[in-house]
């Protein structure tokens, strides 16, 4: 335990870094100046993850999760250099690479036709693209890899801090004028490979891995259920990385602006994606505990984790996004962002809206993808992607990047309404109570006082004085209305650490 207690705050402390370097880095993107980025090159370089992402999905055929799935069998009955597991996923996903690249070539015209009118930059450095993608499948191969082996450390700050810390580097380059978009957008496209490179190196060195080009005894005679496994998740990673980049692609695609309006709906989404911060370290934490809990037939334990994780979720949203809108004008001037990003301020608030009710519903999703009924959380994938494309398609048509926002909040409230409802039909499990409403009531009531208090006050005075006090009131109001059992749990260990030591003899 100690060993993964001490893996773990390392790596949170490398992620925490990452977090801060990529703020640097997309201020830097967004800034006034005379030889800043425009919005249609910070958003060429949002539209390259996205595209990549799903080139990264669409070509590894659910390998990573085979990976982490049958290593154990591999371990167990295979020497080293007897173990082809890792020659047999690295192939399929090459195979899988080449495909996408083909239907790539073959699509080209269209891409041309779609993306040439709003999004020429796009066009113009489209093959690109994929050497991106190609960087972030062998990155993420490699780093699967690499978990096997319990190398976790050096994966996490490749990937949250060196990839970062080599875009900061680039956009130095050129923003002191050493090097031009050109070269820049083509350099950009190169760090996934080299981060891949810096990783199989050091997994060589390391660990003593080997490609074995001979198939082994335990791939012969799991290559059926291996297949299965791999069909059956890669239909459900797509689903999920189609749900997290569709908007940029359409919007870059349909958008009047393109690749301007791209940027701009990128920092909106970047900024409203701060509310879900907290979302992910529970998911981490819970899933085990679910799974464990189904095992048990612990009804009453789901029931207490659903409700705790929604409450708390809840209050974390509603917290961010009220310190969020409470600064966001004054943030835009003390900070120069570029004129042009403020037409995003409402889609912050419209997205922030999404991301709440996504974290207000808990962890619905875990509950059902751990319980016996998993299929279920897959059947709400589909239809999460069929309301999220077309939406977005036809009310960017019509509205632009705010269409897209609107087309998120439809599509993720009723994916959360469907699963809520099941849940509770199904498992009797509900997360809602009294304090649901109460804790929505608290940041309303507080941020209104907060916000006419200090109106007239500008500047990085106002900010600091409205979330001060934003801050004092609705902490008191979670404990005076005891929201959460949680924080009276948390204010119980506070005491007793601070608590004086009782004198020997007493």
């Amino acid at each position: 335990m100690g060993q993964i207690r001490k893996q773990a705050i390392i790596s949170s402390i490398v992620i925490y870094m990452g977090f801060l370097i990529g703020f640097v880095n997309t201020w830097f993107f967004i800034r006034s100046g005379s030889h800043a980025f425009t919005p249609d090159e910070y958003g060429l370089t949002r539209l390259f993850f996205d595209v990549g992402q799903l080139m990264f999905g669409l070509a590894a055929l659910g390998t990573p999760s085979v990976i982490y799935k049958f290593f154990p069998y591999y371990r167990s009955h295979l020497n080293k250099k007897e173990n082809d597991l890792y020659t047999l996923t690295l192939g399929f996903a090459l195979i899988g690479f080449v495909l996408v690249v083909i239907g790539g070539i073959i699509f080209e015209p269209l891409i041309i036709r779609k993306y040439s009118g709003r999004s020429a930059l796009y066009v113009n450095y489209y093959h690109w693209n994929f050497l991106f993608g190609l960087g972030i499948l062998l990155f993420t191969l490699f780093e699967s890899y690499s978990w096997t082996y319990q190398k976790t450390i050096t994966t996490n700050f490749l990937r949250e801090t060196g990839l970062r810390l080599l875009t900061l580097i680039l956009i130095l380059l050129f923003l002191f004028k050493i090097i031009d978009f050109d070269a820049f957008i083509k350099l950009f496209s190169l760090q996934f490979i080299l981060l891949a490179a810096i990783l199989i190196i050091y997994l060589k060195s390391t660990t003593d891995i080997h490609f074995v080009f001979r198939k082994s005894k335990v791939t012969q005679r799991l290559k059926t259920k291996m297949a299965g496994l791999a069909g059956l998740i890669y239909g459900g990673v797509l689903i999920g990385i189609i749900s997290q980049v569709a908007d940029t692609i359409i919007i870059s695609s349909v958008s009047k602006q393109g690749l301007h309006d791209a940027g701009i709906y990128n920092l909106s989404t970047y900024i409203a994606n701060l509310i879900q911060v907290p979302q992910r370290s529970i998911i981490a934490i819970t899933t085990p505990i679910l799974s464990l809990a189904w095992r048990n037939k612990n009804l009453q334990e789901i029931s207490r984790i659903y409700s705790r994780t929604s409450i708390n979720l809840l209050l974390a949203g509603l917290f961010i996004f009220a310190g969020i809108w409470l600064n966001i004008t004054d943030a835009f001037h003390v900070l120069d962002i570029q004129g042009d990003y403020k037409q995003g301020i409402i889609v912050i608030f419209i997205l922030g809206i999404t991301k709440i009710i996504d974290a207000g519903t808990g962890v619905n999703g875990q509950i059902i993808g751990t319980s016996t009924q998993w299929r279920f959380d897959f059947a709400t994938g589909i239809i999460l992607i069929l309301l999220i494309l077309p939406l977005n398609y036809f009310l960017v048509k019509q509205y632009g990047i705010i269409g897209s926002a609107y087309a998120n909040l439809i599509s993720f409230a009723v994916y959360n309404l469907i699963r809520w409802i099941f849940l509770w039909k199904r498992f009797n499990l509900q997360p809602f109570n009294s304090k649901t409403l109460l804790s929505i009531l608290l940041a309303v009531v507080t941020y209104y006082i907060s916000y006419f208090l200090f109106k007239e006050t500008g500047g990085w005075t106002g900010i600091i004085l409205r979330s001060s006090l934003f801050t004092v009131l609705f902490i008191a109001g979670i404990f005076a209305m005891k929201l959460t059992p949680d924080a009276m749990q948390l204010l119980h260990v506070v005491k007793k650490r601070f608590k004086p030591p009782t004198p020997k003899g007493e």
